[in-house]
């Protein structure tokens, strides 16, 4: 009877421990303090964007905001089991489904993007003569070249299957590779493996000056617009609760605003993001 309640203490101390080890990581962290919250995203933080609002805010209001790396499915997932105070994600079904279900608030657009379809200088699947994101998929599904799907549940992940549906295309074999790496990190290595690629404006305008054997091959599909919204936890529910709607409240201003239309483009020539005026056209 001593042994079996040894063991049991033994594994109620391991399934503790394993709680604390999956405690989300914080990437970065922006503003003074000593009041803080914590967002999970991936682009926006990875690019720079969310350092350049964090520490904006964070300066006004003595706050500082800790950032969570994650795509908009694993940013949904984590706010959903309230781990993070609010998210900045591009996945309006799963967006819409969490409204509904109560478990969060404050959904604000604050922007937008677009994707692009980059591939090999040489196209080998013919993909800059399509009409649609649908067609240049089945025409890389047709000529079975090299393609690459971060396939992490991100919203550039959900976008790229949902295009694959309307294409009537089960992508499957060995041109079809599945990465699981964030944008830019995919994205180099579509450069380096030749291989095709959905790359988001922003990430592609920060990163082509590394990138060597791709090119922009197909845009302008209203289907790839990507509109990018907030939502925080309801209010009570985590102690960074209140100052996360505070952070949205200040994105959604109008010097929000100018941050997010002016970022990127004294560095790139031209802004990195779209403003949410702008935005409001594709939702």
């Amino acid at each position: 009877m001593r042994r079996f309640v040894s063991l049991f203490v033994l594994l109620s101390m391991l399934a503790c421990a394993t709680v604390v080890q999956a405690a989300p990581k914080i990437s970065e962290s922006y503003g003074p303090g000593p009041s803080e919250f914590t967002l999970a995203t991936g682009s926006p933080g990875e690019l720079g964007l969310l350092k350049v609002l964090g520490e904006a805010f964070g300066k006004k209001e003595k706050a500082k905001l800790n950032w969570v790396k994650a795509g908009s499915g694993a940013s949904l997932d984590l706010l959903k089991a309230k781990e993070v105070d609010m998210i900045m994600v591009h996945a309006p079904k799963a967006e819409k489904a969490a409204l509904e279900e109560g478990w969060a608030t404050n959904h604000s657009l604050i922007g937008s993007n677009e994707f692009y379809i980059v591939g090999p200088k040489k196209d080998p699947a013919k993909i800059a003569k399509a009409k649609s994101a649908a067609e240049a998929y089945a025409l890389i599904a047709g000529a079975q070249a090299k393609f690459y799907s971060r396939g992490d549940n991100s919203g550039t992940h959900k976008k790229e299957l949902a295009i694959w549906k309307t294409a009537e295309v089960t992508p499957a074999g060995d041109w079809y590779i599945i990465s699981k790496g964030f944008m830019t990190a995919t994205l180099l290595r579509a450069d380096a493996e030749q291989g095709y690629f959905m790359t988001d404006s922003s990430t592609w305008a920060a990163a082509k000056k590394d990138v060597k054997g791709l090119k922009i091959l197909f845009r302008g599909d209203k289907f790839l617009i990507n509109t990018y919204h907030t939502l925080c936890q309801p209010e009570g529910a985590t102690p960074g609760a209140a100052m996360a709607a505070k952070f949205i409240t200040f994105v959604g201003s109008p010097a929000g605003q100018k941050l997010i239309r002016s970022f990127g483009k004294k560095e790139h020539g031209a802004p990195l993001y779209n403003d949410a005026a702008y935005a409001k056209q594709y939702e």
